[in-house]
């Protein structure tokens, strides 16, 4: 097979390299495209453009298969340890006991906020939107820590890392307390991170909340799951903003801003959302299906299908398994949830679905199950950027280290006026 692509336009004949990647996947090289020919590509959503190479994440959307390092997705079920996956992500391999101890107990160290920054977040409007004062807060954090500004070594790294992993949970509980009105609750350094952030969630000074074993499960696979997918909008966000050299914060906090879209990690929200809207609205699972099938109808089927995924995305098969065993095991009673249930089930079984594989996603399930656990339908995202953030700190990281790496600057097709002459106010 040859290793070059041939362009040819008008009278020229161009060879351009192409380029293989361990997986088999092939890209044609045309950084140097525009110096030879005065060409330029047009892909206004970057979505047949590689911008980077990447040993991070693997995804196959036409055989729905998700690899972090190379691990399948799949085997991180047993006994999911969201610690475990992080440092993996980061750090490029799985960590031994003694790493992961020195990781877990840094994130434990790291837990408090600066009284300051609490001061902060009480001064800003209760009724702000959470992922708007996330944003704000991660930014701010390199007011207080200036250590991510000038890393020179793994362990300086690895403490920054773990520094933002830590702060991103309490943060969101205590925006999540400012908006309801309850006092602050500090982290309890005896619990693992999950349980940790319900803890500064849901307790009461005089009550702490109960984290079962399922329940911390559950969690632990939302944020493994959503630990990193790639390119998408938001790691492409991270990776554009640390193309500038700006520290792990700012480019975190602009990531944070992109994943508040409801095109991206406002997904889950929406689908809740549409179940309320359909449990208000008196209508039945098969009328809304009928609807969705119907092009003159506005109606829209949110939780089906992805942009990536033409088979079954594989952390949407890990998330119905979990969805069916907690709620089984909470004996949650919801009408939503029962909505939800009946729409897939009658999906999973039309044609019309399953020829097009629209099948139920990782959305359609994380929504249903964070709501099962009393995490209110704002905070959604919140979850999904805590679950995303050692994505995240993994490609600023391997964009960093890469000597080959440049800021990036995209070039555009202008379709604006040719020249034309500047006319004075009087004459206009």
């Amino acid at each position: 097979m040859s290793d070059k692509a041939v362009l040819h336009f008008g009278d020229q004949q161009i060879e351009l390299p192409v380029l293989i990647g361990s997986e088999g996947e092939k890209a044609v090289d045309i950084s140097r495209l525009r110096d030879a020919t005065g060409l330029t590509t047009y892909d206004p959503s970057l979505s047949n453009t590689a911008v980077c190479k990447s040993a991070v994440t693997f995804i196959d959307g036409d055989l729905g298969i998700l690899r972090y390092r190379g691990i399948p997705i799949e085997q991180f079920t047993q006994s999911p340890n969201f610690l475990e996956v992080a440092w993996l992500l980061i750090f490029g391999r799985l960590p031994k006991q003694a790493e992961l101890d020195r990781f877990s107990g840094r994130l434990t160290n790291n837990a408090l906020l600066h009284e300051g920054m609490i001061d902060q977040i009480q001064h800003m409007p209760a009724n702000g939107a959470p992922m708007a004062l996330l944003s704000a807060a991660v930014s701010s954090l390199a007011c207080y820590h200036s250590q991510p500004l000038a890393m020179s070594d793994d362990d300086a790294f690895e403490e920054a890392a773990a520094r933002l992993i830590s702060k991103l949970r309490t943060i969101a509980a205590c925006t999540y307390r400012r908006s309801v009105g309850l006092p602050f609750i500090y982290p309890d350094p005896k619990l693992r991170y999950g349980a940790n952030f319900l803890h500064m969630m849901f307790s009461i000074p005089y009550k702490q909340f109960e984290v079962t074993p399922e329940i911390e499960e559950a969690l632990n696979l939302i944020f493994i799951l959503h630990a990193d997918h790639e390119q998408n909008c938001s790691t492409a966000t991270a990776r554009v903003v640390g193309s500038s050299r700006a520290n792990m914060y700012a480019s975190c906090s602009a990531a944070i801003g992109a994943l508040w879209g409801p095109l991206h990690g406002g997904a889950n929200v929406e689908v809740v959302e549409m179940l309320e809207r359909i449990h208000h609205g008196g209508l039945s699972p098969e009328d809304c299906l009928k609807a969705a099938k119907d092009k003159a109808n506005p109606f829209k089927l949110f939780g089906f299908g992805h942009r990536v995924y033409k088979n079954y995305d594989p952390r949407a098969k890990i998330l119905k398994a979990c969805c069916d065993k907690v709620l089984g095991q909470m004996k949650v009673k919801d009408p939503l949830l029962d909505i939800a249930r009946k729409l897939e089930e009658i999906a999973l079984a039309d044609s019309y679905f399953v020829d097009r594989k629209l099948y139920p996603n990782v959305d359609f399930y994380s929504g249903i199950i964070l709501r099962s656990l009393g995490i209110p339908t704002d905070m959604f995202t919140v979850c999904f950027a805590i679950g995303r953030l050692p994505g995240w700190i993994s490609q600023w990281r391997e964009q960093h280290d890469d000597p080959t790496s440049k800021i990036l600057r995209p070039r555009q097709v202008y379709i604006g006026n040719t020249k034309q002459d500047y006319v004075p106010m009087e004459k206009r």
